[in-house]
C-alpha cells in the first residue's frame, strides 16, 4: 500500500516482474532480471482495504540491483530497454491480426488502451502475450526478446499448432 500511495502521489510508474523464485507474499521474492513499468490510470476501494488498480503496461527495463526493505518491498535500480521500432506485419502473420481484432470486438475496445495499434508487430505481439495462455515462463521469454517480428512468429507458430489460426 506505501509502494501504491507514493506512486499515486509521485505519478510515477511502479516495476512488474514475474517472480523467478519465492511468493507474493511472505518472505521476499526473487525477480525476473527483466519487466515493464506499470502506470497507474485508475483506481477504486469498494471494500476497506482492497485497492483495485487498473494499470497502462510501460517500458521495459533490466534490474540493475535490487535491495528489500523492512516491510519486504523490493526496490531497484534499473535500465530502461529502448522500445522497440515499429514493425509492419508481414501478410503471412496477418491471422495474429485478424484474432486480435475478433478479441477486441468481442470484449470491447476498453480491453486495451487506446490507440490500437494493430499494424505493429510489437504491439500486436505484447497483447497476444498478454492474452494467450502461455505458460508464465514462456510470457517472461517472450517479454525479453527485442525482436517483435520474432516475438510474432513464434505466437504465431503457437496459434497455429493449436489450431486457432488457419
Amino acid at each position: 500500500m506505501d509502494m501504491i500511495g507514493e506512486c499515486m502521489r509521485e505519478q510515477k510508474p511502479f516495476g512488474v516482474c514475474l517472480i523467478r523464485s519465492g511468493r507474493e507474499a511472505g518472505e521476499a521474492a526473487v525477480p525476473e532480471d527483466i519487466g515493464c513499468l506499470a502506470h497507474i490510470t485508475d483506481w477504486d476501494m469498494q471494500d476497506l482495504g482492497v485497492l483495485s488498480l487498473r494499470t497502462l503496461g510501460g517500458q521495459r527495463f533490466r534490474i540493475r540491483d535490487r535491495s528489500v526493505g523492512a516491510q519486504g518491498l523490493i526496490r531497484a535500480r534499473v535500465d530502461l530497454i529502448a522500445p522497440e521500432a515499429a514493425a509492419d506485419i508481414p501478410e503471412a502473420l496477418g491471422a495474429c491480426i485478424r484474432l486480435l481484432e475478433l478479441v477486441i470486438a468481442d470484449k470491447s475496445a476498453a480491453v486495451f488502451a487506446e490507440p490500437h495499434r494493430l499494424g505493429d508487430a510489437s504491439w500486436v505481439g505484447y497483447r497476444l502475450t498478454e492474452i494467450l495462455p502461455v505458460p508464465l515462463a514462456a510470457k517472461q521469454r517472450l517479454l525479453e526478446l527485442g525482436d517483435s517480428l520474432g516475438r510474432l512468429q513464434i505466437l504465431h507458430r503457437f496459434l497455429e499448432q493449436r489450431g486457432l489460426i488457419a
